[in-house]
């Protein structure tokens, strides 16, 4: 799994695609491009910009929501929220070679998308964020130590991606909890230099 994940996001100052270009240049080898309220159309013109870089950096490439648009454009997987298609549906549509991952809370949610078929679990958020609207509840660093050990418990062996407002000087203490990975946006974005704040990231 993937230590760092980069999910795209517009600002004033960097589109979807610039974006996705500075984390991957900064060291990121996971770009997940997140375009929520945008057309299909729309979607489809970043990804043809953001793949072929992914695959020059040899970094995998995923789509939020969107499961028809992976499969027409054989991205690497798919992630999937709370409200979009159910893993196991996704699963049955894109077969077994794409990487499907999964938004949480709770660990019921982890239970169920484990039974599901997920690879991976986007759990979440951290801390209170602006890049996502109807946020849930706060999960923090007690919560992600106790989602790990009820899994652990479990037997359940996915690995845990942490997401939601994250930025640099939060990564050990996160590690600590024994999550596997973190999703980070506004803090490489809204940096002074994003390509060296992903740098730092990784390096951390």
């Amino acid at each position: 799994m993937t230590q760092i994940q980069f999910i795209t996001h517009a600002t004033d100052r960097f589109g979807y695609v610039d974006g996705a270009r500075m984390a991957l240049e900064g060291g990121c080898r996971w770009v997940q491009l997140r375009m929520k309220g945008a057309t299909d159309a729309e979607v489809l013109a970043a990804a043809a910009e953001i793949q072929p870089l992914c695959r020059q950096h040899e970094a995998l490439f995923v789509i939020d929501d969107r499961v028809h648009l992976a499969k027409q454009i054989k991205a690497d997987g798919v992630h999937l929220g709370k409200n979009d298609m159910p893993v196991d549906e996704a699963r049955r549509v894109l077969g077994e070679e794409f990487i499907i991952g999964g938004t949480a809370n709770t660990f019921e949610d982890i239970e169920r998308l484990y039974r599901q078929g997920a690879d991976y679990i986007g759990c979440g958020p951290f801390r209170f964020t602006t890049t996502k609207q109807n946020l849930a509840p706060i999960v923090g660093l007690e919560g992600y130590f106790t989602i790990v050990n009820r899994m652990r418990a479990a037997g359940i062996p996915l690995p845990v991606v942490a997401i939601g407002g994250i930025c640099y000087d939060d990564i050990p203490a996160i590690i600590r909890t024994g999550v596997r990975g973190i999703a980070v946006s506004g803090a490489v974005l809204n940096a002074a230099d994003p390509v060296a704040e992903m740098r730092r990231m990784i390096d951390a």
